[in-house]
């Protein structure tokens, strides 16, 4: 006979219910439980094993005490040591088998995946780093790159993917500047939306991290506390989780390693219980930070033993410990209304996944399994394309010309570590494998360079050259053993590796020379760029990057990336986030400049654009009204380019002080020579909206203006807006997004 919970014509919750009332006290703890599989337990690192030889441990120690009880995740049986992909598929499957006869309800558990750069498996697709995302202001391919990774990651057995990172950067010496998309909450917004809406439409739960204020920290340190007020917390850190969670349909949400004035977000109720669920509706799961929960005991000191740390963290809203049950165990007697609160939570998203359902069956594995086909290497191509920023060409020496004598100089145009991020596989798991290839075919700039250009010459010394390529920027790591990723942080925006000797000699050298920047956080090039001929920048721009930034140098690229993120001028602490109100910015009463070299929104064409004036169908509108602006743009040039229409608002007079201007809205516009193109935006009254002095997100009447530009610095067009009528206090429901539409 059916129960109830293996009825597939019951909602999955009156489903996850039923199973529930029938559950003993182990078996709902064991729900709430991980296992690590591989890894060394006390510090995570991945085991040193070659494929071929991993196994997944079933008789281990952990894994055999819960068998009897179930088990909730399987964490990174893909992305923990390097394995074949049909071999993992079957082996995962093996294992869900194992687990399924264990227990007596039949239950598997639900494995979990890293894919911020793609899929973290040996062999999988290396797609650019989320900073590269941001830099393509195109959430619809964004969407489409996401879509794909979570396809490959379904067809393996993999249910859930941790990302994508919604923490907006405050400061890019932080060293997970390149897990994050941008400065700007709107773009982090949108385009982080983009992400979760392809990774949960390939049937992924999209894990939401780090919530919050992560990258708020001080000094920009890793895991260090984030200084910050309530009204930068909810106006900068806090909408683009909220959009991604209302907008996006995202299914998970990871808090963050840091506390916020005091209080972990791993025992912070408000954070993750009354704002998460009570305000914004969330009815996903709430996974633990790996370790984030003993973190409370051992770091934080805020619990007094791995029990106290449980229950703290429970109470919060967190509903599973990851990556292995450290806390969450019956040896420390929970609540059982907190039990029962996570367990069911993780139990309707098992039976939305299909996991509770009688005839599931684990993904055999055993056939080919190919992580690398030929349609992802193309996405990651033109994601890679589409990030690469222009950032200054005054000589017009860029795109190169044919038959040129080319230097290209800096150790990092010779390495693949250049063009991938921290949490790739390569950089993530395979250099503790030196002895492996990479998995995927990646080049490195100065081979991508001789296959893009048949007819240049390259030469060792720069004096020789026609033209000299300075290649710089960063090796990213965990911990230390890199220059950018996790816990790399940085004291200032110096070039690492002494690589300003890199550039002092190649333009002394006199010879015509284009900086290249291979990083994951921006750095100082105000010493260089003036001297320089021209300046690119790539954001760990994955495994096609060699090839994107060599077409964009060459031309057969047009460039049409845009900074996420400013560009300092010099190395010390950072330029002034372009959110910073007036006296963020530089003038008295300080002798120090925070402008940025390159402003947020930078980035050039090789062709030149001309913006008419737009209109405006009302400039009066209500607080709860809208309006519409017209554009038109035309390429003015003889080549075809890409222009990024960018829609800033300026709010002159606020009752807390505002930013000067902040993204409210953009649009790709890609324009053939001579052609032109309509840009309709749609604002609502709802984007004007602020927290002021009391805590209330309010839209105020008064005077605004909408600055159409070409970056945060570049205006074009100003529109001034009256708003009109009552203030009028806005919540949840309120509208988040500026609607584009190019004709």
């Amino acid at each position: 006979m059916v129960k109830p919970w293996q009825d597939t014509a019951l909602s999955a919750h009156v489903r996850a219910a039923d199973l529930l009332a029938r559950m003993t006290i182990e078996e709902k703890t064991a729900q709430l439980s991980s296992v690590w599989l591989g890894a060394e337990p006390e510090d995570g690192e991945a085991a040193d094993v070659a494929p071929g030889q991993h196994e997944y441990a079933a008789t281990s120690a952990a894994l055999a005490a819960l068998l009897p009880y179930g088990l909730g995740q399987l964490t990174r049986p893909f992305g923990t040591v390097p394995v074949e992909p049909a071999e993992g598929a079957a082996r995962l499957a093996a294992l869900q088998r194992t687990i399924r006869a264990g227990n007596r309800f039949g239950l598997p558990a639900l494995a979990h995946e890293e894919c911020l750069t793609g899929f973290t498996a040996w062999q999988a697709t290396v797609f650019p780093t989320p900073l590269a995302w941001g830099a393509t202001f195109d959430p619809a391919l964004v969407t489409e790159m996401a879509q794909a990774i979570g396809a490959s990651m379904r067809a393996v057995g993999i249910h859930q993917g941790l990302a994508p990172v919604l923490d907006v950067v405050r400061d890019p010496r932080w060293g997970r500047t390149e897990e994050s998309i941008g400065e700007d909450p709107y773009l982090v917004g949108t385009i982080g939306t983009a992400y979760v809406r392809g990774l949960e439409a390939a049937g992924i739960v999209a894990t939401l991290k780090h919530f919050a204020a992560y990258s708020a920290s001080r000094a920009a340190r890793n895991h260090a506390p984030a200084s910050l007020g309530p009204r930068e917390l909810a106006d900068v850190i806090l909408p683009p989780f909220e959009m991604a969670v209302r907008d996006g349909g995202a299914r998970s949400v990871m808090p963050a390693y840091n506390d916020i004035d005091g209080l972990p977000a791993h025992a912070h109720a408000e954070l993750l219980t009354q704002l998460l669920r009570d305000t914004w509706q969330f009815n996903g799961t709430v996974v633990s930070d790996y370790y984030g929960v003993s973190l409370l005991e051992e770091a934080h000191r805020v619990a007094d033993g791995e029990g106290g740390a449980a229950w703290l963290a429970l109470t919060a809203g967190v509903d599973v410990e990851l990556p292995a049950a450290r806390c969450f165990s019956t040896a420390y007697p929970l609540p059982e209304g907190l039990l029962d609160r996570a367990a069911l939570r993780v139990l309707t998203q098992k039976c939305e996944l299909g996991l509770l359902d009688p005839d599931w069956e684990p993904v055999t594995g055993g056939a080919p399994v190919d992580l690398n086909p030929p349609h992802m290497r193309e996405l990651a191509r033109k994601v890679a394309e589409e990030s690469v920023v222009l950032l200054a060409n005054d000589s017009g020496v860029l795109p190169l010309g044919d038959g040129l004598r080319i230097a290209v100089v800096g150790p990092l145009a010779h390495e693949q570590a250049a063009m991938l991020g921290c949490y790739t596989f390569p950089r993530h798991v395979g250099v503790h494998h030196p002895e492996l290839p990479v998995g995927v075919a990646v080049s490195t700039l100065a081979e991508a360079l001789r296959a893009e250009l048949p007819t240049a010459t390259f030469v060792a010394d720069p004096a020789d050259a026609d033209l000299c390529l300075a290649v710089v920027g960063d090796r990213s790591g965990l911990f230390g053993r890199g220059s950018s990723g996790e816990g790399c942080d940085a004291e200032d925006l110096e070039l690492p590796y002494n690589q300003s000797e890199v550039l002092n000699r190649a333009l002394a050298s006199g010879t015509p020379t284009v900086i290249v920047v291979l990083s994951g956080r921006p750095y100082a090039l105000g010493r260089w760029a003036d001297r320089a001929a021209a300046v690119v920048q790539a954001f760990f721009p994955g495994q096609e990057g060699g090839a994107a930034v060599a077409g964009v140098l060459s031309g057969r690229v047009e460039p049409s990336g845009r900074l996420p993120l400013g560009v300092p001028r010099t190395p010390g602490g950072q330029p002034a986030p372009y959110l910073a109100p007036p006296l963020g910015r530089h003038g008295f009463p300080s002798t120090v400049d925070p402008t940025p070299l390159y402003p947020f929104g930078h980035g050039l064409s090789y062709t030149t654009f001309a913006w008419e004036t737009p209109h405006c169908e009302n400039p009066e509108l209500a607080t709860d009204g809208e309006t519409s602006i017209r554009l038109t743009v035309r390429n003015t040039g003889d080549r075809p380019g890409i222009e990024v229409v960018q829609l800033y608002l300026h709010d002159p007079v606020g009752t807390v002080t505002r930013p000067e201007v902040r993204l409210v809205g953009y649009a790709r516009v890609p324009l053939d020579a001579g052609a032109f193109a309509e840009v309709r935006a749609t604002f609502p009254a709802d984007l004007a909206a602020y927290t002021g002095a009391d805590g209330r997100r309010v839209v105020e009447p008064g005077a605004l203006e909408l600055r159409i530009a070409a970056s945060s610095a570049h205006v074009h067009h100003t529109v001034p807006l009256t708003l009109t009528g009552p203030v009028r206090e806005v919540g949840h429901e309120r509208r988040m997004r500026c609607e584009m539409r190019v004709k």
